[in-house]
């Protein structure tokens, strides 16, 4: 039996991972090696591995690796903890191949760690652009550590080719979290209120937005510009959740606690959703705001506007629900205003997500279940110009 080892750092890249961790837990020729590491480990994160054994999966390898400090230094030596760790478990594991998804630094850790034990990486979410984080680089890195490509669309598929990868293992699958959409049902405002002990009520704003970690863009103001624009929103309620475990995260965790104890009755904060939840407090909600590439790739499928928040995201590709606002205070306002339009909603109700139709999981456990061994990485070279 082929074991695929499949690794997760973030209750975001969790969600994303579920409904192909269902079939891979449930096949019959392939086994499921699951590592975890990362912000799930954390108590200041909500200690999301236990959602995970919830979910009815068994944890193979707890890899601890974040260190308290969110400096660029103490992310960088977070990293050389986890691969120590990492390179313990694979060892133990010794899987066929390892699934990793996106561009965090959790997952450049344990990817260098297989590379260098010769272990083939299935690569999800690579040729994408997002230059206001360090992600950027670390998306590409891992693209050119792994032998196998799932994209989530043509126009990335192609920026894998261009950086030297075999077109013939790359594939655009779409995006896995739009089959979340298709698939996981929603549950009531009610219930996500009992199971978090919050009283949202509509009208509401969901709202998550993580440290700029390139760039001129100082997170910590455009953090605060956008507490401030929500506060000329008084109808609303605003729930908002923490940032990821990136370089100045401890901060924004800070102020949105700050913010939320200033403010109570009328803004939550919670550290996770988890994935179900998620998806339904963006479907009950007015808009989702800040920088998050699930405001980007699956909100447009719920049809609720996004407003996307200076440079984080900028260059991947986005529907036309999706409101790209600068940073002061007043173009948040503005875009903001914008999302509640009944333009904005026409919008949503008619737009075309362009990261896929929701069949992801199936096409990539096709795949894994039928790669054959792979041998040294070859770099494919793109045709040169033809003369005439």
């Amino acid at each position: 039996m082929k074991t695929i080892a499949v690794f997760t750092g973030t209750r975001a890249e969790y969600g994303l991972l579920f409904p192909l961790l269902r079939k891979l837990a449930d096949h019959s020729e392939l086994e499921l090696q699951l590592v975890v590491s990362g912000m799930h480990l954390s108590p200041q994160f909500g200690e999301t591995w236990r959602t995970i054994e919830a979910d009815g999966f068994a944890i193979d390898a707890k890899v601890e690796m974040l260190l308290a400090s969110d400096t660029s230094c103490g992310v960088a030596k977070s990293m050389g903890l986890g691969a120590i760790g990492f390179a313990d478990a694979l060892e133990r594991l010794s899987p066929d191949c390892l699934v990793i998804l996106g561009d965090r630094y959790e997952a450049l850790a344990i990817a260098q760690v297989a590379a260098v034990m010769r272990i083939p990486i299935a690569h999800l979410h690579g040729g994408e652009i997002t230059e206001g984080a360090y992600d950027d680089s670390i998306r590409h890195a891992i693209t050119k550590l792994s032998h196998y490509h799932f994209v989530a669309s043509d126009e990335y598929r192609q920026r894998v080719i261009q950086m030297g990868e075999i077109p013939e293992n790359v594939w655009n699958v779409g995006a896995l979290g739009i089959e979340n959409i298709r698939t996981v049902p929603r549950i009531s405002l009610a219930e996500i209120n009992q199971k978090f002990k919050l009283q949202i009520r509509q009208p509401y704003f969901l709202v998550t937005y993580h440290p700029v970690t390139v760039g001129d863009e100082d997170s910590e103001k455009t953090f605060g510009n956008l507490l401030s624009a929500l506060d000329e929103f008084p109808q609303h309620q605003v729930l908002l959740t923490y940032p990821n475990s990136d370089n100045g995260g401890h901060r924004l965790i800070q102020l949105l606690e700050q913010y939320a104890s200033e403010r109570l009755g009328k803004v939550f904060a919670v550290p996770s959703l988890g994935m179900q939840c998620y998806l339904s407090a963006v479907s009950c909600s007015d808009a989702v705001i800040g920088n998050s590439s699930s405001g980007v790739i699956e909100v447009p499928s719920l049809r609720t506007p996004s407003v996307n928040i200076g440079v984080r995201q900028k260059g991947r590709l986005a529907a036309d629900s999706v409101i790209h606002a600068g940073t002061s205070k007043e173009e948040i306002k503005k875009s903001i205003d914008h999302a509640l339009s009944d333009q904005a909603l026409r919008i949503c109700e008619t737009c075309e997500n362009p990261y896929g139709d929701g069949e992801t999981s199936a096409m990539i456990i096709d795949t894994l279940q039928n790669l054959k061994t792979s041998g040294p990485k070859k770099f494919y070279d793109l045709p040169g110009p033809q003369e005439d």
